[in-house]
């Protein structure tokens, strides 16, 4: 599973990569989407990879997502008891884990938004024009990207 984080703005971008963007469900900088591993998202990711920055979400770090930036319809933070309510899981942490196993999608949680809106990160980005093998930030981090993450906690 892939965690995707947008990290610059629509000023001046074509319209496939906009398209492309509103498709992720990525309309802003700073949030979030959480999207499966094949072909149709990679060449998706591909598209964006200089708007965008991404890499496989651990489990640690989906848990701390959802406890943090978790919300439900009207704002609402995600809690233990409306996870208790609404679905098979008595935690947070057990349905972060389904998730991320594959058991259960975000959108099967009824009023969980898929879209986690990041604080900007701690300490600022590295630079939002090269990619991270160039010592930046955007594109594939691979497991780097749950320190991002942690930093837009």
């Amino acid at each position: 599973m892939y965690a995707v984080v947008r990290l610059r703005g629509t000023v001046g971008v074509r319209a496939d990569i906009k398209d492309t963007l509103k498709m992720l469900r990525l309309h802003k900088v700073n949030h979030c989407v959480l999207v499966e591993e094949n072909e149709y998202y990679k060449g998706m990711l591909q598209k964006v990879k200089d708007y965008v920055a991404w890499g496989e979400i651990s489990k640690e770090t989906l848990k701390q997502l959802l406890e943090l930036r978790g919300r439900l319809d009207g704002g609402k933070r995600l809690t233990d008891e409306y996870v208790k309510e609404h679905t098979p899981f008595s935690s947070i942490k057990e349905l972060a884990y389904a998730i991320y196993e594959g058991k259960l999608k975000i959108k099967d949680v009824p009023g969980l938004k898929p879209v986690f809106r990041l604080h900007p990160p701690r300490k600022g980005h590295r630079g939002i024009k090269k990619s991270f093998k160039e010592g930046g930030e955007l594109g594939y981090h691979g497991e780097k990207i749950n320190e991002l993450l942690y930093k837009m906690r």
